[in-house]
């Protein structure tokens, strides 16, 4: 699959396992996808990001990702769904960072005893480097570029999906943004 990628999303995929080293996470995830795709300039899908905003508010989208790592990795869904039968997640986190420290619950972080100088990817990131291929190929294109990764990242669910939705970056506005409308290929 990897031969598919364009340069412009080859670059995204080193700049995601960038991210991923800078931060000292195990494994490269969705989020350093996302991250490297916003570092892309001139671009289909730096295009999408600036015209919706998103470039903009980059900070605004690395609290989002602190706040739900603080949570353990839940996304605000999660949390509200477990609200809804009664578990407070903002409690819990709080009472768990009282009695061991701040951060404590916080996920992507693991102390290192060895370390072979390769990260993985983790299985929601591969899944979206797979959805890019099908995103592509639905879109009857022969390479899958970095504007494929950003379409697979609104598409699946998760963090980082519902996060750009919070900011107005949803399947169908970027693929407005990109293509100016048309195909859906999001399932």
């Amino acid at each position: 699959m990897f031969e598919r990628f364009t340069k412009g999303a080859r670059g995204v995929v080193a700049g995601a396992v960038g991210h991923s080293e800078r931060k000292g996470a195990d494994t490269v995830t969705d989020e350093h996808l996302l991250l490297a795709l916003l570092d892309q300039q001139g671009t289909r899908a730096s295009f999408a990001l600036a015209a919706l905003g998103i470039t903009d508010r980059r900070e605004s989208l690395e609290g989002a990702f602190a706040e739900a790592r603080r949570r353990g990795g839940l996304t605000k869904a999660d949390a509200d769904a477990l609200a809804g039968i009664g578990i407070d997640v903002g409690e819990i986190v709080s009472k768990v960072e009282e009695a061991h420290g701040e951060g404590a619950m916080q996920v992507g972080k693991r102390p290192r005893r060895w370390w072979s100088g390769h990260r993985g990817f983790t299985p929601a990131a591969k899944a979206t480097l797979e959805k890019s291929l099908r995103i592509a190929l639905g879109r009857g294109d022969r390479h899958i570029g970095d504007e494929h990764l950003l379409l697979a990242l609104t598409a699946r669910p998760g963090l980082v999906a519902e996060v750009l939705a919070d900011h107005g970056a949803t399947y169908a506005a970027v693929e407005r943004a990109m293509f100016g409308g048309g195909l859906s290929q999001a399932s």
